[in-house]
């Protein structure tokens, strides 16, 4: 295999060699032509052949586009020169002086009032207003006065209507306490209470003491005690009469608790 690779590159380059030397054959033929056609010596120019890929075409050239005309732009109009400017001279003209300010004028003082005249005082009138102003301050101090005294006469008649009242209570208090004691004594309880029930009478007497009647007003929750209660009332008659004749009513609720004094 190496004795076939080695004959191919030979018959190669046998080949290359026998290309080589027509090549120089052909080119020493046209210089030594061209030198005889020449006048002159030709330039030396040495060529390189190369083995090459065949050139591209050339490229599509495009015909060249209309230029469109320019016209050319109208001349400027023509400029008026300006009239040459004549300076007037300059005058100076004087200032005029200008005018003093006129002094204010000054404000005239103004005249002083003059004091009223004070009348005389008047003895008669004066002794007249001494009076009244008298007369109107003992008005006023009697009408205090006056005041004064019924206010403390209003005190005191409260002051002894409540002592009366209180008197009165302490009367009625006492009349109504006897009437209870003097109940209890007679009255004879059952021996199951317990507690402080209450129980409340109606009593109807007559001036004398005696009991015309009795009604139960409010029951003490145990029947036992409201009879003996009852019983008692009854048993009492005629009733203790009060010290003070006024303070009798016919008709008296008596309130009885067992444990009360």
């Amino acid at each position: 295999m190496a004795l076939g690779l080695f004959q191919r590159q030979e018959h190669a380059l046998g080949r290359s060699f026998a290309l080589s030397a027509i090549v120089h054959i052909v080119l020493l033929a046209v210089l030594f032509f061209g030198v005889r056609w020449q006048s002159h010596a030709p330039d030396t120019v040495t060529v390189d052949l190369v083995e090459s890929a065949p050139p591209p075409p050339p490229p599509a050239v495009e015909p060249p586009k209309p230029v469109p005309k320019v016209e050319p732009p109208p001349p400027p109009p023509p400029v008026a020169k300006p009239e040459p400017r004549v300076e007037k001279p300059q005058i100076a003209i004087p200032e005029k002086p200008k005018p003093k300010p006129k002094p204010e004028p000054k404000p005239k003082p103004k005249p002083e009032p003059k004091p009223e005249a004070k009348p005389k005082p008047d003895p008669e009138f004066q002794k007249r207003l001494r009076e009244q102003v008298a007369q109107e301050q003992q008005a006023l101090d009697q009408q205090r006065q006056e005041r004064e005294l019924r206010e403390l006469l209003a005190r005191q008649q409260a002051d002894t209507a409540r002592q009366a009242a209180a008197a009165r209570a302490n009367a009625l208090n006492e009349y109504i306490s006897r009437i209870q004691a003097k109940v209890k004594s007679n009255w004879i309880l059952p021996p199951d209470i317990q507690g402080n029930p209450q129980a409340i009478f109606r009593v109807v007497q007559l001036p004398t003491g005696e009991v015309l009647s009795t009604r139960l007003v409010k029951s003490s929750g145990n029947p036992a005690y409201d009879a003996a209660v009852e019983r008692a009332i009854l048993k009492s008659a005629p009733l203790p009469l009060p010290a003070q004749r006024e303070l009798f009513h016919r008709e008296l609720e008596l309130t009885f608790r067992p444990q009360d004094k």
